[in-house]
């Protein structure tokens, strides 16, 4: 197996040890990891680095597991500081609007930590939270509310963990915090900027009358942009603001008609809850066609490709070639599809 492949005789084990396990489903894809795994001990891998894929293999095993349970349930991931205290209006913020989304049906996601974390966890009740702990010197356990109904799930690399904590959310709450969080919240902006994540929205919540996240606009607006290293709409997808009630609004409201979306070729398939009308799509044709690298917006019944996957074929979609550096007005068009008439 020096080229990366297997001789005959090795897939033919593999092929043995997966009918041995029981495994049919997607019996390709085990067999990629255990012939990766084979590799790294044929090509004398250093023992450090089978240490390092060894345990990120397995923390991500036991988190898909602590998830796989809740996976129709919609979640919210929400960051903050560990350092919050109880008495700080951030913490009373943070547990409000947990809770409000909690009562609303979203589970809710943290860190599993002290401070910002734990008053998320309080705010959405043992039952509707789920933690993603980091293993710290100085932070032994997650915090007892998650812990309750053992929703937690113990990490050693902040790697795996950050996975984790954005994989399965389709929305975020980010309020104040020190590099922790600020590295979640850029990785968050990277991975939206990028096109390498889904849209979801993104909600920068301050205490009322904060001023926290606006100094961080202020930066982007006289920094950034003028420096050229980021588009002058960049933090347009991200809601700013030091009101509980609309960051809520703000992530539900992302999903009243919007449901899904799915690149096939240079198409990109928009997944409905409500079919549009054609005096809609004409509409939407109107303010978003520039969008458009060729073509106009237009319904679709479901792909080829879809069908084949059985990849939410039940719902209306619409359709568009997207100029690849629109990406970021890709969330304009998903809030006009939300207001729509025909959505309700």
């Amino acid at each position: 197996m020096t080229d990366g492949t297997l001789n005959d005789d090795l897939r033919h084990q593999l092929a043995a040890l997966l009918d041995q396990a029981g495994i049919r489903a997607e019996r390709g894809l085990i067999a990629r990891m255990l012939q990766t795994a084979l590799m790294l001990g044929t090509e004398h891998t250093d023992r450090l680095d089978l240490k390092i894929a060894t345990a990120a293999l397995s923390e991500m095993h036991d988190a898909f597991r602590l998830f796989q349970p809740f996976h129709r349930v919609p979640k919210v991931t929400v960051f903050g500081s560990a350092r919050t205290l109880e008495q700080d209006p951030l913490y009373v913020q943070a547990r409000e609007v947990a809770a409000q989304l909690a009562s609303d049906g979203w589970m809710v996601v943290t860190g599993a930590g002290p401070g910002i974390m734990r008053a998320a966890a309080e705010g959405a009740g043992s039952q509707m939270s789920l933690g993603v702990s980091i293993r710290l010197p100085f932070e032994e356990r997650a915090n007892s509310i998650v812990e309750q109904d053992a929703h937690v799930v113990s990490m050693k690399y902040f790697f795996t963990r950050k996975l984790m904590l954005m994989k399965e959310s389709r929305g975020f709450v980010c309020l104040p915090g020190g590099f922790g969080t600020m590295d979640e919240m850029f990785e968050l902006l990277t991975l939206q900027q990028t096109g390498k994540a889904e849209p979801m929205p993104i909600v920068l919540l301050d205490e009322p009358g904060g001023s926290f996240w606006a100094g961080l606009k202020n930066f982007v607006d006289d920094h950034l942009v003028p420096a050229g290293v980021i588009s002058p709409h960049d933090l347009d997808r991200v809601l700013i603001t030091d009101s509980g009630e609309a960051a809520v609004a703000n992530i539900t409201s992302f999903w009243h008609n919007y449901d899904s979306l799915r690149w096939v070729g240079d198409r990109l398939v928009l997944r409905l809850v409500h079919e549009p009308t054609d005096a809609e799509i004409d509409e939407l044709n109107d303010r978003f066609g520039s969008l458009c690298a060729e073509g106009r917006i237009e319904r679709t019944e479901p792909l080829d490709v879809e069908r084949s996957d059985g990849d939410a074929v039940e719902l209306p979609r619409l359709v568009l070639n997207l100029e690849q550096r629109a990406v970021g007005s890709l969330y304009a068009l998903i809030r006009a599809i939300n207001e729509l008439p025909s959505a309700g």
